[in-house]
């Protein structure tokens, strides 16, 4: 193996650590993490829950019958990496690895893009605007199958990775502020803002309308997101630097723990200075999730949805959410057991 190929395959197993880490110990502010749980559960529940709400009347009946399994799902991609190895790759891109001038140096076509990089070191990086179209087109065919099951699952799965896209942090290798003294800065984003702000938050964002290019879209939820990483982490270091340090973090209790997470106050101060950021990406987030889906249905043909009314989800897909919890339990109950040893 040469030391590039070394190097490259030591960065991905320390990142998934790092993720497996940040889904269990959530706020702990002190743990290094490249977390693939954007929004923490909450919020991208509440994300997945809205987007049903910008659907045109032949698709919102149909969303609304089944508005519960597109909340509860809308977290399973975070959950299904305890048994899915590649599953880290697809909720992130280190655009910024590439070259200054990635967006124009990148192909936005995966084949292109493994023609230029290799598929190896794409993963590396991450696939996220990739791993988007993707889902997509197995959302257009699940509508031409007029295929219950993975309607359901594809919408509330797309709706994840289009919502990590709008996270800013997703799209740089100084995704927890680790290269500028700044760790922990990725859970504060996009899990401790929306813990104590979505509530007042606006969500109604409108009619989902369609889309020319779902690809060329991904990416531009990657670009805009890209674009703000430098705000994130420039705000909160001039915070830092001027907020008293003993009132910056506090303990809460969560479940048996008790844990270290940032002051309410310092949330406030950061939240203006950034001119309400996180709740502009997560309505966007909720507008294109909308517009994604209706796309779908568009380009599957405009299947008559009320046709799978009466129906309910399968036994068989039961089974597989049920065996995918049954693992992220289990791996967050041994790190869990293993952290309070």
């Amino acid at each position: 193996m040469t030391s590039l190929k070394l190097m490259m395959s030591i960065r991905k197993y320390v990142k998934r650590f790092f993720i497996l880490c940040s889904l269990c110990l959530g706020f702990i502010v002190v743990i290094p993490k490249k977390t693939a749980n954007a929004w923490g559960f909450y919020g991208h529940q509440r994300i997945n829950r809205m987007a049903v709400f910008t659907l045109p009347p032949e698709m919102i009946t149909f969303y609304k019958k089944h508005i519960e399994f597109i909340t509860n799902h809308a977290v399973d991609p975070d959950k299904r990496r305890y048994s899915l190895e590649e599953e880290a790759a697809r909720h992130y891109i280190d655009i910024d690895h590439y070259d200054p001038q990635a967006f124009r140096e990148v192909p936005i076509f995966w084949s292109k893009a493994v023609e230029k990089y290799t598929e190896d070191t794409l993963k590396t990086y991450g696939i996220l605007p990739w791993h988007i179209e993707k889902h997509y087109n197995s959302l257009v065919n699940a509508f031409k199958d007029e295929s219950l099951d993975k309607i359901l699952r594809y919408s509330a799965e797309l709706g994840h990775y289009i919502a990590d896209a709008h996270v800013p942090l997703h799209t740089t290798e100084n995704y927890n502020g680790q290269l500028t003294n700044q760790r922990g800065i990725h859970g504060f984003w996009e899990s401790r803002i929306p813990e104590l702000k979505a509530e007042d938050y606006d969500y109604f964002v409108g009619r989902a309308s369609y889309i020319d290019s779902p690809i060329k879209f991904a990416w531009k939820m990657v670009y805009d997101s890209h674009l703000a990483v430098d705000s994130v982490l420039t705000f909160e270091a001039i915070l830092n630097k001027n907020f008293p340090s003993d009132q910056k973090y506090v303990y809460e209790n969560r479940g048996n723990a008790l844990i270290k997470t940032y002051s309410e106050e310092y949330v406030n101060r950061y939240n203006l200075m950034i001119k309400g950021q996180v709740e502009r990406r997560m309505r966007e987030s909720i507008h294109m999730i909308g517009c994604m889906w209706y796309t779908a249905w568009i380009n599957s043909g405009k299947p008559d949805l009320n046709h799978l009314g009466a129906q309910e989800i399968s036994d068989s897909l039961k089974s597989v959410i049920q065996k995918e919890e049954d693992l992220y339990l289990l791996h967050k109950n041994k790190h869990v057991k293993g952290h309070e040893d």
